[in-house]
C-alpha cells in the first residue's frame, strides 16, 4: 500500500522564490520568454539560451554555497519540500501504516508503518505536515501529541522484536504545545523515548529532512546514526523562540539562527550529526525524484554498517555515539 500527501500541492520555486533567489528567478524568466519568443516566431535562439542557461548554473551555485543559516532555515521551512509520506511513495517497495498508541489516540503528527526497502523489511516512522490548510490542521502541521511519541515507540518495540531495522524523518518545529498535550505527559513521553531507542537491539537510523525542532524531533531522534539533508536543520530551539527569549523580538531570529549552530555543516563539525545528504540546486522541492533516489541509495548504503553486528554492539555503539556528544578534550 502506497501513500502521498500530494494533495494541492504549493507552486514550484520559480513561482514561490525566497528574496536572495531573485538574481536566479530573473534568469530563469529570461530564458523561459527567449524559449517561447523562439518558438512563436520560428527564429534559432539556442545559443542565447544555452549562455543563459550557463549563466544561470553559475548563479545558483554562487547563491545556494553561500546561503546563511537563516536562509537555509527558509529553504528547510518550504511549503513544497518533500515530507515523510512523499519518500516513502517513492523509496519503499511497499508500506503499510500501523495506527495508535493503544492508550488513547492515533496521532497523524506522526506515520508509522512496515515497509520494504529494496526487498529488505524495515519499519519506518516520521513526522507529516500536511500541503494544505486542511492537512495541516489535521497533521497539526508535524507537531505531535505524547500519543505520536507512544505509537512510535510501540512501533519500534515491534520492530525489535521481529529483528527489523528502524528508519526516522525528522521534520517538526517540534512537539504540540496544547493544554491537552501536557495534561496527557508530553515531556513524560519524549523522556520515554529517549531512554527506549537509546535500549533498542536494532539498528536505528535518523534522518533530519526538513525541521529538527527540540524534544519534538528528538523523541524519534535517538539513532546508531544520524543524518541531515543539506539544506535541513537541527536545533535545541527554533531560531524564533531563541530570538524572544534573549533578545525579547522575533525579529532577532536570524541573529539567532548564526548563534545556533543548527545547520548541517556546523552539526556535523560539532558531531551532533554523522553525515550531510546532499540536496539538489535550491532544495529537495525542486527536484524531489532526486532527492528520493539519493536517499534511497544513502539509507541501503547505511543499512550495510550493520549486518554483521550482534544486538549487543548495536546497542553499545549507538550509546557511545551520544554519550561522546559535548566531550571537551584540552
Amino acid at each position: 500500500m502506497r501513500r502521498k500527501d500530494t494533495k494541492n500541492k504549493p507552486k514550484s520555486i520559480m513561482e514561490m522564490g525566497f528574496d536572495f533567489e531573485k538574481p536566479i528567478l530573473e534568469l530563469q524568466t529570461k530564458i523561459a520568454e527567449l524559449k517561447e519568443f523562439s518558438e512563436a516566431n520560428k527564429i534559432d535562439m539556442s545559443s542565447e539560451i544555452d549562455s543563459l542557461e550557463e549563466k544561470l548554473k553559475e548563479r545558483k551555485g554562487e547563491v545556494y554555497q553561500n546561503l546563511t543559516p537563516w536562509q537555509r532555515i527558509q529553504i528547510a521551512r518550504h511549503p513544497a519540500r518533500p515530507y515523510t509520506l512523499d519518500y516513502i511513495s517513492r523509496i519503499m517497495d511497499e508500506f503499510k501504516e500501523l495506527h495508535g498508541d493503544r492508550r488513547f489516540a492515533d496521532d497523524k503528527a506522526i506515520v508509522a508503518g512496515m515497509a520494504k526497502l529494496d526487498g529488505q523489511n524495515v519499519m519506518v516512522i516520521g513526522h507529516q505536515k500536511g500541503r494544505d490548510v486542511k492537512e495541516r490542521t489535521y497533521r497539526r502541521f508535524g507537531m505531535p501529541n505524547p500519543e505520536g511519541y507512544r505509537k512510535a515507540l510501540r512501533i519500534m518495540k515491534l520492530a525489535e522484536r521481529f529483528n527489523v531495522p528502524i528508519i526516522t524523518f525528522v521534520d517538526t518545529p517540534g512537539a504540540y504545545p496544547g493544554v491537552g498535550a501536557e495534561e496527557r505527559g508530553q515531556a513524560e513521553a519524549i523522556a520515554v523515548n529517549l531512554e527506549e531507542m537509546s535500549l533498542l537491539k536494532v539498528p536505528v537510523i535518523v534522518v533530519v529532512i526538513g525541521e529538527g525542532g527540540s524534544g519534538g524531533a528528538l523523541g524519534i531522534g535517538v539513532g546508531n546514526r544520524v543524518l541531515i539533508l543539506e539544506y535541513a536543520y537541527y536545533s535545541v530551539i527554533s531560531p524564533e523562540g531563541c530570538a524572544a527569549i534573549l533578545w525579547k523580538s522575533g525579529a532577532e531570529a536570524p541573529r539567532a539562527a548564526d548563534a545556533l549552530k543548527l545547520t548541517g555543516k556546523d552539526l556535523l563539525k560539532l558531531g551532533v550529526v554523522d553525515d550531510i545528504i546532499p540536496e539538489p540546486a535550491g532544495g529537495a522541492h525542486n527536484d524531489t525524484e532526486a532527492m528520493a533516489k539519493t536517499l534511497k541509495a544513502t539509507l541501503l548504503n547505511e543499512l550495510k554498517r550493520f549486518k554483521s553486528m550482534s544486538p549487543e554492539e548495536i546497542v553499545t555503539s549507538r550509546y557511545e555515539k551520544f554519550r561522546n556528544l559535548g566531550v571537551y578534550v584540552g
